[in-house]
């Protein structure tokens, strides 16, 4: 399983690239008609200072640490074999701290919000195979999420919210690997293109990719057991703007991820950690040694 995969003084923190949760998700990939409501909580702790393909010193990074959970509510549509919509309603929760001090006088000091994100709308198209195993996904990120909380202490690159209306192109593939169906293999990947900018940040665009393998012949009474293996791979741009710090943002890096879901119909319970073991990161920013999701979906 491959995947194209993730100063001294004062330096922006780094944005989170949370595209990285809209991939690496198997059991939403549509598999039928109708519609699917899901939930989905994920997490990162961003504590780490790391330059290049090396951790740092602290010292060398006036942001300390962003701590991020996201929500999300999200709802997708299968009109017919070909045409679907998706939605995702996202409300986050951040805490960050910095260091505002001088050199031999640290003063750190810490913000904590939440608040609605940047709503995602996307058409799928699946008209290409009619067990709808391979698709196109197409739409947009609104500026709905807030930009400029406590302006004077978080940077752009950690608002909640990127302030730009972005370009979303993606698409997915699965295919069986034995006879029976058990086993089969799945890649799937996203573009986000920013394209309309506000207050002089323009995000850098960003690419995530996921392929892994999972296994159906599982289950426990009712309980449908599928272990699942994937990699997860993550390109970012730097940050452009007057209000942006692009030698310190835009990164490469490769995560591996094993997950499980269980599903007792209608319900389906998705979980996985996603583990980095390689990361290539623009001057000095912080990340997170681990990032977790959970998802609960109900079809009907």
């Amino acid at each position: 399983m491959l995947a194209a995969l993730m100063t001294p003084g004062a330096v922006w923190a780094c944005a989170c690239g949370c595209g990285v949760f809209d991939v690496a998700t198997s059991s939403m990939l549509p598999d039928r008609l109708g519609g699917t409501a899901y939930l989905n909580y994920d997490y990162q702790n961003q504590n780490r200072n790391q330059s290049g393909t090396s951790f740092a010193p602290s010292a060398d990074n006036s942001d300390k640490q962003i701590q991020t959970s996201f929500t999300s509510l999200g709802l997708q549509y299968m009109f017919n074999p070909s045409w679907g919509v998706q939605g995702e309603l996202p409300y986050w929760f951040r805490t960050f701290k910095t260091d505002i001090g001088s050199p031999g006088s640290p003063d750190i000091v810490s913000r904590s919000w939440n608040g609605l994100g940047d709503i995602r709308l996307k058409g799928i198209y699946t008209g290409f195979t009619p067990d709808l195993s391979a698709g196109l996904t197409f739409g947009l990120k609104l500026p709905t999420g807030s930009y400029n909380r406590d302006g004077d202490i978080v940077d752009r690159d950690t608002q909640i919210g990127t302030g730009s209306t972005d370009f979303l192109l993606g698409g997915f593939y699965r295919h069986n690997l034995t006879e029976d169906g058990k086993f089969t293999w799945f890649s799937q990947a996203e573009f986000d293109v920013p394209f309309l900018v506000q207050d002089g940040y323009r995000p850098g665009a960003e690419l995530d990719a996921a392929t892994g393998v999972y296994y159906s012949g599982l289950s426990v009474g009712r309980v449908h057991i599928t272990p699942i293996a994937q990699v997860i791979g993550s390109w970012r741009g730097r940050d452009n703007g007057d209000n942006a710090a692009p030698d310190d943002s835009g990164y490469q890096r490769i995560l591996l991820s094993p997950g499980i879901e269980f599903h007792v119909h209608p319900v389906k319970i998705y979980a996985d950690a996603e583990l980095p073991v390689y990361a290539n990161v623009r001057g000095n920013q912080l990340v997170a040694p681990v990032l977790v999701k959970v998802s609960v979906s109900y079809m009907f």
